[in-house]
């Protein structure tokens, strides 16, 4: 299930986050990847213990606290910390699968990798090239939204990010780790919860929400691990 959040970030807040990294100290992107992923990851990284990734990751985190589509989307259990990006002077990531498992840095914490999230920090006209593939059942899905726009996709998804050859394209990314493992349940549980949603703002008295809600909890008490 491929997810875009729209104006997940506003433009100040994005605003404010690119001034904050155009000083910040970047390093190869290549030391956090794994055996194969290094030969294909050519772009630069905030060091994950960096004050300046701190500081923006806890304020990202705290913005999707109270972002209801990605709540319904990923039914976040834990999230891996935002991390950052930049790609430059024909810097790309060639396909690849994100790593199944991962520890945060500096805790004994394990997230598995279930939904992958990008969250856009440059326009899609500051830079040439730079577009996140995903490849799914239905082909190759090309992402390049606005700054302060988000896309969620399962993390099983081999993916790329093709060549940025003008321009800056800085970005955030991280993973949940889901109540629900299964992407196609998920997928089932978020169309139900749209539906309910939508029928809830037509009709807030309709005599079947009760019972559609109920199957929505029945459903995830049945799927979810705690």
């Amino acid at each position: 299930m491929l997810i875009k959040v729209e104006n997940f970030l506003n433009k100040a807040q994005v605003s404010e986050c690119k001034q904050i990294l155009e000083s910040a100290d970047w390093i190869d992107g290549a030391i956090t990847a794994g055996h194969h992923a290094k030969l294909a990851k050519h772009n630069l990284q905030l060091p994950e213990d960096s004050q300046t990734a701190i500081q923006l990751g806890d304020f990202i985190l705290s913005v999707l606290a109270q972002n209801q589509q990605i709540l319904a989307a990923g039914l976040p259990n834990k999230i891996y910390p935002p991390m950052f990006n930049c790609y430059q002077g024909g810097g790309e990531f060639d396909y690849h699968v994100d790593n199944s498992i991962r520890r945060v840095a500096g805790a004994a914490v394990k997230i598995r990798t279930d939904v992958s999230m990008t969250l856009f920090l440059s326009e899609p006209d500051e830079y040439e090239g730079g577009e996140l593939i995903i490849q799914d059942t239905y082909g190759e899905q090309k992402i390049k939204f606005a700054a302060g726009d988000m896309v969620l996709y399962p993390g099983t998804s081999l993916h790329k990010v093709t060549p940025v050859t003008k321009g800056r394209r800085l970005a955030s990314f991280f993973w949940l780790q889901s109540l629900v493992r299964s992407d196609e349940q998920r997928r089932i549980l978020y169309d139900l919860d749209q539906s309910v949603q939508a029928l809830t703002a037509e009709n807030p008295k309709h005599p079947e929400l009760v019972r559609l809600s109920g199957v929505y909890h029945n459903l995830l008490r049945q799927w979810s691990e705690t």
